[in-house]
């Protein structure tokens, strides 16, 4: 089954006070650069979401063009971005939908998370019995997702999904932490 991961890059940021994408982690490299190594070390194919006219961002982070997916509805929130994103996806039969601002997940955690998704399965990686990304949709959920609107995201279908869903349990903390202000790039 050919899994792929969507990485959706193309928020503003309000909380951050600035582009975070852009912001320095203790490696030296950008936030999106550090997700985007992170996710190359899985071996996983790669589409990562920018809003349109990005173009020196994503080389900056060393994307491929082919692996750039432009959002012209981006502004519209993270459903938005998410529709987008799926709509334009290669022949793939599941998507890890990761988010940018996250680069301690392991690349082992999402080839778990792959290796655990089906065509017709959501599964959602938990640590401690907390849900956590990247949540993993089977190529089954691909029009829901496409018809996501604003900034609601995926919540709804997760909760949906009833016994279709599998929560799998990882030994990764980083599947929580997310970069909402400056001061949490220490922990990067």
């Amino acid at each position: 089954m050919t899994v792929g991961v969507l990485l959706l890059a193309a928020g503003e940021g309000r909380r951050f006070g600035s582009d975070k994408r852009r912001a320095q982690t203790r490696s030296g490299q950008t936030l999106l650069a550090t997700s985007i190594a992170v996710i190359r070390g899985t071996g996983l194919p790669l589409r990562v979401c920018l809003r349109p006219g990005e173009a020196q961002l994503a080389q900056q982070a060393g994307l491929q063009p082919e692996e750039v997916i432009a959002c012209a509805r981006a502004r519209c929130g993270m459903g938005s971005t998410l529709a987008e994103g799926v709509a334009q996806l290669p022949a793939w039969e599941g998507v890890l939908v990761a988010l940018a601002d996250m680069p301690a997940i392991q690349s082992l955690t999402y080839r778990e998370v792959a290796a655990a998704l089906t065509r017709e399965t959501i599964v959602v990686p938990t640590w401690q019995g907390c849900s956590g990304h990247p949540a993993g949709f089977g190529a089954d959920w691909f029009d829901r997702l496409a018809n996501l609107q604003g900034d609601t995201g995926a919540r709804a279908l997760v909760r949906e999904a009833g016994e279709r869903r599998t929560l799998l349990a990882v030994a990764d903390p980083g599947i929580l932490r997310d970069i909402d202000h400056p001061s949490d790039l220490a922990r990067t």
